[in-house]
């Protein structure tokens, strides 16, 4: 948006920053909301900084922010509140309760999938036809195929130039049920004589559960946990297969990176993914490890690089056209 001359502050309600603007000028403020004991001071807080920025659109994203702003608007005039949810699952019965009562006050509300849109529809959190479903977008000038990344990588992690590389990325939460996709790696070593390896970069509240079962499984030597990476695209470019494993997303964007960088693609039938792969990656159920153990041994027999899937992604997701269709919706009356 700052490339397209418009000014950005950002608010941010809690932990440290990890990732900062690229865009020089775009101020980041916190405010602190923890708990329920914090919410009449973030309340207030929230309220001054928008008296004082007097910005012309107040864009939130994800219940916390949603719910906080709408019931801020209620006594902060707002020329423009959009509310953006990023999960086919943003919680239980009661923030569901929570978004249908406020949702008056949201000029715009907007999902990340069709799928999700249709999830919070069937849940009454909004009504029919009462929110968009807006793409998140990927910058593919960041995300691209690299000829040099899978030697590159190999010889990071010693592994034999025919050993096969399957990649996984994201935090380790209940969301990603990883435990799924170590129980499809066990069921692959068990039934297949290609070399291969499961590469894991991210981190999170249930590393220690996730290297526990990696004991338990006998598979200390078929996964490795990378921790937090910066070189996402080298390593889905390095990788012969990506995989998702989770339960329940929005819409999944490491799908599209994956895309991006040419490479093929394994995924759960998750909120988003067909909308996503759309033919150009394999799809299969949730919590069926065999399953996905079976499509990632067909995918690591593919040769060749996921060429038309980074071109249809590009052509879908790319940000410069979802940042279109983000400005339309800003100036709309």
């Amino acid at each position: 948006m700052v490339q397209k001359g418009h000014q950005v502050r950002i608010v941010y309600f809690v932990g440290e920053v990890l990732t900062r603007p690229i865009c020089e000028g775009i101020e980041l403020t916190k405010v602190s909301l923890t708990n329920l004991i914090s919410l009449p001071a973030a309340y207030i807080l929230l309220s001054k900084i928008i008296k004082s920025y007097q910005p012309d659109v107040v864009h939130s994203h994800m219940v916390h922010a949603n719910i906080l702003t709408r019931l801020v608007k209620i006594v902060t005039p707002m020329n423009r509140l959009i509310s953006t949810a990023h999960s086919s699952n943003e919680g239980g019965a009661l923030r569901m309760l929570a978004y249908r009562l406020t949702n008056r006050l949201a000029d715009v509300s907007t999902n990340v999938s069709n799928t999700a849109v249709a999830s919070f529809e069937s849940r009454y959190a909004v009504p029919k036809k009462g929110m968009k479903a807006i793409y998140n977008g990927v910058n593919f000038d960041d995300f691209s195929y690299s000829t040099q990344a899978k030697i590159a990588i190999k010889d990071e992690l010693g592994l034999d130039q025919n050993c096969k590389v399957i990649l996984a990325v994201g935090r380790f939460n209940k969301a990603k049920n990883y435990l799924n996709l170590l129980r499809s790696i066990r069921f692959l070593k068990n039934a297949n004589s290609i070399p291969f390896v499961l590469i894991i970069a991210g981190d999170g509240e249930l590393r220690s559960e996730i290297e526990r079962h990696i004991i338990e499984l006998e598979l200390d030597k078929e996964v490795i946990l990378l921790g937090r990476r910066s070189d996402i695209s080298t390593l889905m470019s390095a990788c012969d297969t990506f995989v998702l494993s989770s339960d329940y997303e929005g819409l999944p964007t490491v799908l599209i990176e994956a895309l991006a960088c040419q490479a093929n693609v394994v995924s759960t039938d998750v909120s988003g993914a067909r909308e996503i792969l759309d033919g150009y990656g394999s799809i299969v159920p949730i919590r069926k490890p065999e399953a996905l153990a079976k499509a990632i041994e067909a995918n690591l027999l593919i040769e060749q690089k996921n060429i038309l899937g980074r071109q249809y992604a590009k052509d879908k997701f790319d940000i410069k056209i979802i940042s279109d269709e983000w400005v339309e919706i800003y100036h709309e009356k």
